[in-house]
């Protein structure tokens, strides 16, 4: 057996860059903008796309109009998945016919309250309701646990709230949780910890990682879940996002960061890397600041 050996074949991208990449952004784009964002990524071969947020436009002004972009994305057949928070973000979510909606807590209390304004037991049981009307309307749950290795308040995380949760999420009806290193802080040895304590009470097949790249540890953090046999990998479009409950953390490890690597393993991903670099540069040209993808910069150069 080599280190390579439980790679899967396969590797599913989730494209966040239309929700969390740019709902950090003090640059808003128009919903027509974002409509044409995601057509395309959906034309670069991605079939996942967060389409937006329901989430209060006072909020995070950057997801306002997330209704229209979902409609006029939806004859792309691909799937968007759009962020619900509470009980009225389900009623728009509903209303503009999201097939997929994405829920989320995290392991960290003080992280939880200062994101959701509650604890993370409340954030659960309101998940719990969320999730009992979605499924009932035949609508898919993915689950979002934030701060799994590390809080910006409290530090290191403990690896067995994270399962704990994640079981619990996936015992509510989610297909599918994504373990999010919020903060980048996280390493190979501490993320190798955290999936084995995860997949001690959650099949593999049922879990998603999403790293952030602060301090340049995302793609081997990647790597680790990957030999670990997860196979689905939430990454952003030029390495756009960022955490406002966060001080200091950057962007989403960057899409085509992501595919350069999968592909250089020999693993089929499906996606155009030129077209993921075309979209790079233009929305550095829309967002009118550099981009921290590491392959969207040497490509530039050539």
């Amino acid at each position: 057996m080599t280190m390579f050996s439980n790679i899967p074949v396969s590797v599913k991208i989730v494209e966040v860059g239309p929700r969390d990449g740019l709902q950090n952004e003090s640059r808003s784009l128009s919903t027509d903008q974002r409509v044409h964002l995601i057509q395309q990524l959906a034309n670069a071969g991605i079939k996942d796309i967060e389409a937006g947020s329901f989430v209060s436009p006072k909020w995070v002004p950057q997801m306002a109009g997330t209704q229209e972009v979902l409609q006029a994305s939806k004859p792309l057949n691909v799937n968007l998945p759009v962020l619900v928070p509470n009980s009225k973000g389900l009623e728009a979510a509903i209303a503009a016919g999201a097939e997929e909606i994405a829920v989320f807590t995290a392991t960290s209390e003080t992280f939880c309250q200062k994101n959701t304004n509650c604890s993370v037991a409340e954030s659960l049981e309101r998940i719990r309701q969320i999730t009992e009307i979605a499924l009932k309307k035949g609508i898919r749950v993915r689950g979002y646990v934030s701060t799994v290795l590390d809080c910006p308040y409290e530090g290191p995380q403990d690896p067995q709230i994270c399962a704990d949760i994640s079981a619990e999420l996936i015992q509510m009806g989610c297909y599918e949780v994504s373990l999010g290193d919020t903060i980048g802080h996280g390493t190979p040895v501490r993320t190798e910890a955290l999936l084995s304590t995860v997949l001690n009470q959650v099949s593999v097949d049922k879990l998603a990682v999403h790293f952030h790249d602060t301090l340049g540890q995302a793609l081997a953090n990647i790597l680790v879940a990957l030999q670990m046999g997860i196979s689905v990998v939430d990454s952003s479009i030029g390495g756009l996002g960022g955490c406002p409950y966060a001080k200091g953390a950057s962007g989403n490890v960057a899409t085509e960061d992501v595919v350069y690597m999968l592909q250089g393993m020999g693993i089929e991903t499906d996606i155009d890397l030129n077209k993921l670099v075309s979209i790079s540069d233009e929305m550095e040209r829309l967002l009118e600041k550099p981009l921290p993808g590491r392959v969207y910069k040497a490509y530039s150069l050539n």
